[in-house]
């Protein structure tokens, strides 16, 4: 097999869309501008939204471009085969040019044809819209597809071929995503590209952008219909060139021969493969932070905590491989010089990186031992307690460090709440999240800064959208248990500005009925308008009242309940939203096993009227 490297692929992906009379556009700031929905450029759709809405783009109706994206949901997932913080995506955009009828055999020609990627039109599965209250079933992209080649058996109709921003408003269509068929067999009759056995790789994505939806939930078909695509560089590398995970392309494998050659120890060796990756990909991602155009620097804010939670992590996982201080700034040169011709800005910003970098890591270096003996001390109590009370046949022994005691490593020893929730993790230990929030919310009121926002789920950002979430998760349960009985507990849950994670005992997919119902039943709750009510009371007359939960405390201890009508009472620290209807709108955009016996959905709901 011939490999295809980076720069062949970038060149290629110009090289057609130039011929088709695109123009070339250079990636904008990885740090969005005029919006404050996110953090960072999640896509390359971002920076054009003006355009997708009709505003006319001052180099023409066709566009091409290599877009540089942060996604932040899934920092905990690096570490795996195919999780990155930082990506580029590669785009061609129709500005209310060209449309299905165009787009589609132009797909299947750069996917096929020996001139471009050369892939074999039997191995290739596609999926298209199978209809929503918006739209119709996509029998046209069906039709296209089957017109070039690809076998009809390989066309699968999906009702998740629908994009639309995460808040849930603005420009919307049916999409068309290309997949590769590995070969494996079906997991089932009913397997296709939407399951998760990996039979089916995705490799790119047709978005017909048809339809807007307006604040005031509306819809409207667009004057000028568009298309917007997608092909992940990193991902395309990893299928094209058959590696299992795409830190064996070459964007990451100086890094790692680097990190081999100072530790002494192999990326190959399983206890530190996912270290490797970790270390990787934060710094690569770090680089484009503080080097973009509007430049980051570390702090406890917005994207300079994502940055500084980044670099930290980076940082532990050095010292796992056994890796001492004054490395960060030769793995940021290694890569400035490998992007400097797409990105001239990291060169422009050499120095300024690699002084940040060094700046944190002093930093956190001098917390880091003062912490991690305080964690240790914290460790030994829970342990302590738990072997003096072994001998109680009814106790049960403590796997949870406290919110007070979590937030005490944050605030004191400067410890992002995800290094104390990975630090427990791999000691077989929990941390009361909802007991750090309580925490911290009582310490900015004591310090009269309510105005900053409330910290949640790892990123400080607007407090009102996270309340509202974390409402949402509560609403999320006791839809499940309601579905499925009250043997449904919480396993695990993450919160950003952008979306909820949450994660519960079950040992199946959902079916898309099940999944509609639990919508349903979310938003029924929403639009009734029921007041969340924030109570206080002794843990066993909660008990008694039917309250449940996962804190553990003594029957006379007082205790935080949230109240929503008859539908959820549950043991919590809060913050939550005071009334359901805050919420807006709730819609599950993902499901996935997490191990066996626990799924994961995750969710968004409307944030357009957050304050």
């Amino acid at each position: 097999m011939k490999i295809i490297t980076r720069r062949e692929l970038i060149d290629k992906w110009f090289k057609f869309y130039t011929s088709k009379a695109h123009v070339i556009i250079p990636s904008a700031s990885i740090v969005p501008e005029n919006d404050p929905t996110v953090l960072f450029t999640t896509a390359g759709m971002h920076p054009l939204v003006p355009y997708l809405l009709g505003q006319p783009h001052p180099k023409g109706k066709r566009l091409c471009d290599l877009q540089k994206c942060i996604r932040t949901g899934d920092i905990d997932e690096v570490g795996d085969d195919s999780h990155l913080t930082f990506f580029e995506m590669l785009g061609n955009w129709s500005l209310g040019d060209y449309f299905k009828e165009q787009m589609i055999p132009w797909s299947y020609e750069f996917l096929t044809s020996l001139e471009y990627l050369g892939l074999d039109k039997d191995k290739l599965a596609v999926t298209v819209f199978a209809g929503n209250d918006i739209a119709p079933r996509d029998n046209l992209s069906a039709a296209l597809w089957e017109k070039q080649g690809i076998k009809k058996e390989n066309i699968y109709y999906l009702k998740d071929n629908w994009w639309i921003l995460g808040s849930g408003i603005g420009p919307c269509g049916p999409d068309t995503e290309m997949f590769i068929d590995t070969g494996k067999p079906k997991c089932s009759p009913e397997c296709n590209p939407s399951c998760d056995c990996g039979k089916f790789l995705e490799i790119w994505n047709d978005v017909f952008m048809e339809y807007k939806v307006n604040p005031d939930k509306s819809v409207e078909k667009l004057a000028h219909p568009n298309v917007d695509t997608g092909m992940g560089l990193e991902r395309t590398l990893c299928k094209l060139n058959g590696y299992k995970s795409v830190y064996e392309t070459e964007l990451f494998a100086p890094i790692i021969q680097y990190l081999e050659k100072i530790s002494g120890k192999s990326y190959h060796d399983e206890e530190y493969t996912s270290s490797f990756r970790i270390i990787s990909d934060h710094m690569r991602a770090a680089t484009f932070i503080i080097g973009d155009e509007q430049g980051v620097s570390p702090s406890n804010l917005g994207q300079g905590y994502v940055l500084r939670r980044l670099i930290r992590r980076a940082i532990r996982h050095m010292k796992k491989l056994s890796i001492e201080k004054g490395h960060l700034g030769e793995i940021s040169k290694l890569y400035i010089e490998y992007f400097k011709q797409d990105y001239p800005e990291l060169n422009t910003n050499a120095q300024k990186i690699i002084d940040e970098l060094n700046k944190e890591e002093d930093k956190f270096l001098k917390t880091l031992e003062l912490g991690n003996k305080e964690f240790e001390k914290v460790i030994n109590g829970i342990e302590r307690k738990n072997q003096f009370m072994s001998k109680d046949p009814n106790y049960k022994p403590e796997n949870t460090i406290s919110g007070k005691s979590a937030f005490r490593l944050y605030d004191t020893f400067g410890f992002p709440i995800e290094l104390t929730q990975e630090m427990a993790n791999e000691r077989g230990y929990m941390v009361d999240i909802d007991g750090f929030n309580e925490a911290f919310r009582q310490h900015q009121e004591l310090a009269r800064t309510t105005n900053a926002g409330v910290f949640k789920g790892g990123l400080a950002d607007d407090s009102v959208w996270t309340t509202r979430l974390h409402t949402a998760c509560h609403l999320l349960l006791a839809g499940l248990r309601k579905m499925f009985g009250n043997q449904i507990e919480q396993k695990g849950s993450n919160i950003t500005s952008e979306r909820l994670r949450f994660d519960f005992n079950f040992d199946r997919k959902l079916t898309d009925d099940e999944v509609k119902s639990l919508e349903e039943f979310v938003n029924s709750a929403i639009k009734q308008s029921i007041p969340v009510e924030r109570l206080e009371m002794k843990f066993e007359e909660a008990k008694q009242k039917g309250a449940y939960g996962v804190l553990k405390a003594q029957d006379n201890d007082i205790i935080s309940i949230y109240k929503i009508g008859d539908v959820d009472f549950q043991i919590c620290g809060g913050p939550h939203a005071k009334n359901t209807s805050e919420l807006v709108d709730f819609k599950i955009v993902k499901q996935e096993a997490v191990s066996a016996g626990v799924r994961r959905i995750k969710a968004v709901i409307n944030t357009q009227n957050a304050n």
